[in-house]
């Protein structure tokens, strides 16, 4: 079997890496612009809010040894999925959640797991997040690659002062 792809946007893509990359069969997790119409953007156009992207992940990986459906179950609990204009501290159009899917088996499971998610109680307002097609990925400057291991101490400060660990904490707690 080959290597398949996801593509996640949860807000900042710094906060989507390191989750990502702890997990066997996961081959590489590089960050990114989606979603948008302008080719090869920079951080500075997709931050303007005016070129239709979204900061995300695309991961690489082997579905024979982890499973779509148990990557989409990891960003689940990375994001607050209920905010539709950002994610925590980070605000605007590039920092919104979306699973953009690469075959109709990820459509599919992406909208089942939203159903699950929405119909388990868990939050007090509906599910935000929405499933698009996949388009074209660009992978984001240097800098921005593995964030959270060149720069740790920053990567933590943001991790925890932008309301993200907090809330996945609270929300997540037991599972």
């Amino acid at each position: 079997m080959t290597n398949e792809k996801a593509t996640f946007a949860g807000g900042c893509f710094w906060c989507m890496v390191k989750p990502f990359h702890k997990y066997e069969g996961v081959l590489s997790v590089v960050s990114g612009y989606t979603g948008g119409d302008l080719p090869n953007p920079t951080y500075a156009q997709v931050c303007s809010d005016r070129t239709g992207h979204y900061e995300a992940v695309e991961i690489t990986f082997d579905p024979e040894i982890i499973s779509y459906r148990e990557l989409v179950d990891i960003f689940w609990r990375q994001i607050d999925p209920t905010d539709a204009g950002g994610q925590f501290f980070d605000r605007g159009s590039s920092y919104r959640t979306a699973i953009f899917y690469h075959s109709d088996e990820q459509r599919q499971i992406a909208e089942q797991t939203k159903e699950e998610l929405d119909a388990s109680g868990r939050f007090d307002r509906p599910i935000a997040v929405e499933i698009l097609p996949a388009k074209p990925f660009y992978p984001a400057e240097e800098e921005h690659q593995d964030y959270y291991l060149k720069n740790p101490a920053h990567y933590n400060r943001y991790f925890e002062g932008s309301g993200r660990k907090a809330f996945q904490e609270n929300s997540w707690k037991g599972q």
